[in-house]
């Protein structure tokens, strides 16, 4: 895939968030109204093969699954691509997740204990919108763990992805880029309609005010935990955000080559029971 979207947008080992162009459209060279007409046009794709996928998991013909996780600053378009992009698949093969602040429950574990729980099983595709990076990000700006357990987690981390896709799991991992302007954009947009008011949350300011903090933290753990490689979506731009999240996921399936399971019954014999019925 060496002209892939995948290829063009994968990241590994030390980055400088500052150095990227949140409005880019890397891998598309029209405007809005093209890359709508791109995302409708990818949907019958992206929905034959998820259908093939949960075909192959409902068959129990193998072990595989694909695992979106969504990460990115408040306003980075999280919810926007499980609406534009999620939407485009038939949600019975579809697992969302949204990883809020830990229960006390949750407290009480290992991290990663409620991100093993939501994992897809044979056939799905699971989207997390946030995920266990919350742990090496929020957890290291706010120091809500000792140094030594943030730095163990990255190591944690890398084992769990690794186990993932040895186990026959796809992992795509879209960090969403954006630059404080674009957050200040969209959160004044939401501060100016009355139908958005429900998306504001007075939090995002004081986490806004961490924004270099959480820069450093971003660009720790794309270099601490890119054995399974991330890849940067600029999302300055929601219509190319959409568009090239979902190009990603197609590419993922593409490369797994699925083929719809044979039938485990005699075809021939069915056909002549259901002619005489």
């Amino acid at each position: 895939m060496a002209n892939s979207l995948d290829s063009r947008l994968r990241v590994t080992g030390p980055v400088d968030l500052t150095s990227y162009d949140s409005r880019a459209k890397t891998g598309f060279d029209g405007g809005k109204a093209e890359a709508k007409g791109a995302l409708r046009a990818l949907g019958d794709e992206l929905g034959d093969l998820q259908e093939k996928l949960f075909a192959n998991g409902r068959a129990d013909v193998g072990p595989q699954r694909v695992l979106v996780v969504l990460q990115g600053m408040d306003t980075s378009g999280k919810g926007g691509i499980v609406r534009h992009v999620a939407g485009l698949v038939d949600p019975q093969g579809l697992a969302i997740t949204s990883f809020k602040k830990p229960t006390p429950e949750e407290l009480e574990r290992d991290f990663l204990w409620r991100v093993e729980k939501a994992l897809p099983g044979p056939g799905m595709i699971g989207i997390f919108d946030r995920s266990h990076y919350e742990d090496v990000l929020i957890g290291r700006v706010r120091k809500l763990a000792p140094d030594a357990e943030i730095e163990r987690r990255y190591g944690a981390i890398n084992d769990f992805e690794q186990a993932f896709t040895a186990s026959g799991g796809v992992l795509l991992k879209c960090f969403l880029h954006i630059t404080p302007e674009d957050q200040k954009d969209r959160l004044e947009a939401r501060l100016e309609d009355p139908t958005k008011f429900w998306k504001y949350n007075t939090g995002d300011l004081d986490e806004r005010a961490f924004w270099d903090d959480y820069q450093a933290a971003y660009a720790v753990a794309i270099e601490r935990c890119s054995t399974v490689p991330w890849h940067l979506v600029p999302s300055g731009r929601k219509w190319y955000r959409n568009w090239a999240v979902a190009t990603l996921l197609v590419e993922q399936l593409r490369a797994l080559d699925l083929q719809w399971p044979a039938a485990d019954f005699d075809v021939d014999a069915e056909k002549a029971r259901l002619a005489t019925m």
